[in-house]
C-alpha cells in the first residue's frame, strides 16, 4: 500500500524546498567545518514524516561564504554529505541539495557576481524542477528568512517562516507587500502545516517544540 502522494497528472511530484541553516539545522554563521553541524532536536522526524508522505525534499540554500572565501566550494559538498548521515541514522533522507556559491560582494572572483540562483531568484527551484520531476506550484518552500517566503511567490508555491534560525527576528519586520502563508515555531510545526494541506496524517511528525 503506497503512503504517497499521487502524482499530478502530468507526473510531475510536489515538493518542500527546505532552507539550510537555521531551518534544519541550527545557525551557527558561516559553517566552514562538518563537525560544527547541529541538526535540531526535531529534524530527522520531521524529515522522516515527509518521506512516509511520498514529498521530495530539496534543500536549496545560499552559500556566500564560498564567494567571500571562507571555505572553498567542496566544503559545501562535504557539509551535505554529513548532514546526510546524520539523518539516515535517524531514518530519514533529504532527496536533493541545491545550493548559490555567489554574491555580488566576493573577494573570489569566480563567484563574485549577481544571479539568479541565490534566493530569492528561482534557478534552483527550476533546476530542481527539471531534474527531479516537480511541479513547483503543487510545492512549499520552508526556512527562517523573508527570501525562503518570496522564493515561494516566485516560483508559485506556497511559503512557510520559521522562527528558528533568524525567523523570530524576521517575523518582527516583515517586508512591504509580502506574506507567509504559514509562521510557526520550527520544522516540525512546518511539516505538520504542510501535511495537513496535503491529507496526510499529522501524528507522524514527532513535535518537540518544548526543547526549542
Amino acid at each position: 500500500m503506497s503512503s504517497g502522494i499521487p502524482a499530478a497528472p502530468d507526473g510531475k511530484a510536489a515538493a518542500v524546498f527546505l532552507d539550510r541553516d537555521g531551518t534544519l539545522i541550527e545557525e551557527i554563521g558561516y559553517l566552514d567545518r562538518p563537525e560544527r553541524v547541529q541538526l535540531y532536536p526535531w529534524s530527522p522526524a520531521a524529515i522522516r514524516a515527509l518521506n512516509q508522505a511520498g514529498l521530495k525534499i530539496v534543500v536549496v540554500t545560499n552559500q556566500s561564504g564560498v564567494a567571500r572565501g571562507f571555505f572553498p566550494e567542496a566544503m559545501v559538498e562535504t557539509v551535505h554529505g554529513h548532514i546526510a548521515a546524520l539523518l539516515a541514522a535517524g531514518g530519514a533522507r533529504i532527496d536533493a541539495y541545491y545550493y548559490c556559491p555567489h554574491h555580488p560582494d566576493g573577494r573570489v572572483a569566480e563567484y563574485a557576481r549577481a544571479c539568479d540562483c541565490r534566493k530569492p531568484g528561482r534557478a534552483l527551484v527550476d533546476r530542481a524542477a527539471r531534474e527531479l520531476g516537480i511541479d513547483p506550484e503543487r510545492s512549499f518552500t520552508v526556512g527562517d528568512r523573508w527570501f525562503d517566503v518570496a522564493l515561494a511567490r516566485a516560483v508559485g508555491a506556497r511559503g512557510v517562516l520559521v522562527r528558528t534560525g533568524y525567523g523570530d527576528r524576521e517575523e518582527q519586520q516583515p517586508p512591504p507587500g509580502l506574506a507567509a502563508d504559514a509562521v510557526v515555531n520550527n520544522l516540525a510545526e512546518a511539516v505538520s502545516w504542510i501535511l495537513e494541506r496535503t491529507g496526510r496524517n499529522t501524528s507522524q511528525v514527532e513535535d518537540r517544540t518544548s526543547q526549542i
